[in-house]
Parts: C-alpha cells; structure tokens; sequence
C-alpha cells in the first residue's frame, strides 16, 4: 500500500452535515478513501450530500463510531490536529513533518488524521489519545480554517508525500488497541500504590502518555511492561498507604 491508502481521517463531533460532504470532496481530490466519524451529526443530510460532490462513495461508506478511542484503535499511528498550544499540548510537528516521519514507518502500519470540532476543536482528553500533534501554520490575524480546508491541506501533504521512501528499516510499534489497555492498567496500578492524585490522576498520566508515545512501544514492550504491572499489582496487596503517611 501506498502512503494514502495507509491513512485514515477521523472527524469528532462534527457539527455541520455541508462540513462532511466538503471533507469527503477533499479528501478524494487527494487519493484517501478511509473516513471515520465520532458522533457525528446527521450524515445522510442533503448538505452532505450535496457538498460531496462526486465523493458520495466516500459518504456512504464512511465508518460511525461512539469514541476516538474505538475509532483509532487499529491506527499505530495517530495525529491530534490542533491550533492552540499550552502545557498538554506541544512538541507540535508541520502537516509535512507528520508525512516525513509516518513515510519511515513500518509499511504495514496505519495512521489517523484527528480533526476536532468546529467550534471548539478537540477536548485535552482527545488529543492525549493521540500519539502525534500537528497544527497548520496561518496568519497571526486570522488563525481559524474551516474544517475542509484544514481536512485538504494535510490530504495534499501526504499526496505528495507517496514518493517518500523509508530512510531506515522500520519498526512494528504497538496501536492504539494495546497501548490503551496499558495506560488504563497504568492508571490502576499508580492509583493502588498512591503514585497518582485520586483527585486529579489525568494530569500525571499525560505525561506518562507523552513518555511512552516518544519510546514509540512494540507490542513485545508493551507486554513487558504489563508484565510489571501485574508484578507490582501483586507485591502491594498489603499495601498500607502511601510512602510518608
């Protein structure tokens, strides 16, 4: 397969039925086929019908999921899309970046483009679901582009990207489908041992997410990794409390 055909594109929340018709337009202009939709609005409206154009396949056979999680779970790859930084939120690569780095990766692998709301974007949650962040350099004045736009832009870079060889034997890192169960037993475990705030354990965990999504995990890591979980699961069963109290 080549770099299009790896690629899928995730709409959350979309709100506008003319909106989805326009990103099936774009993205057959530029050779993707695979579209997602977390719940999305009404996707058989007229609109988005009539803004697809002559992509009406692109619509009919666009997949329906209840959470990003289970819409990116066969992807080793995902990119949160984003135009706002801040502390969860950097390390923020191009739309030509993510094409470089992606074309170095196993040619068996997949990615998901993650595009947010109209509105609002993508919630902190979502993005940290991802395992890369990119955004679209604009003009200071005006920094806002219509989800379509944004959709054609980075559907462009990878069209252009097709002639990218791997500069380097690729690994087989681990997808979504494993690295989720990891970061949930995680989150357990660092709970159990007084490691994370019972309060406020997402903030730590963002962190842990960014650590691992940099080491890139196979899947034999990952159930090493497991493996110490359960370890430690089993050695704190007498636990008492946290270190100090």
């Amino acid at each position: 397969m080549d770099l299009k055909q790896r690629v899928s594109v995730v709409l959350v929340g979309t709100q506008s039925p003319g909106n989805i018709g326009m990103v099936c337009r774009a993205m057959k202009n530029m050779g993707l086929s695979d579209l997602r939709l977390v719940n999305p609005c009404q996707v058989d409206h007229l609109d988005a019908i009539k803004f697809a154009v002559s992509a009406r396949n692109i619509l009919d056979s666009a997949r329906i999921f209840t959470s990003l999680e289970d819409a990116i779970a066969d992807c080793e790859f995902s990119v949160a899309t984003t135009r706002r930084h801040g502390k969860y939120r950097n390390e923020i690569s191009t739309p030509a970046e993510i094409v470089e780095r992606f074309s170095t990766c196993a040619p068996s692998s997949r990615l998901a483009l993650v595009f947010g709301r109209e509105d609002s974007g993508l919630t902190t949650d979502e993005v940290a679901l991802c395992r890369w962040q990119s955004t679209i350099e604009t003009a200071d004045e005006f920094g806002s582009l219509n989800l379509s736009q944004a959709v054609l832009i980075f559907c462009y870079e990878f069209l252009k990207g097709v002639a990218l060889a791997p500069v380097k034997q690729a690994r087989e890192v681990a997808g979504s489908a494993s690295l989720e169960p990891l970061y949930q037993h995680m989150e357990r475990s660092f709970l159990r041992i007084g490691y994370l705030n019972p309060q406020n354990p997402d903030h730590m965990m963002r962190t842990l997410r960014r650590v691992f999504s940099r080491a890139e995990l196979d899947e034999r890591e990952v159930s090493s990794l497991r493996g110490l979980l359960s370890q430690i699961d089993w050695a704190c069963a007498e636990f008492k409390g946290k270190k100090g109290e």
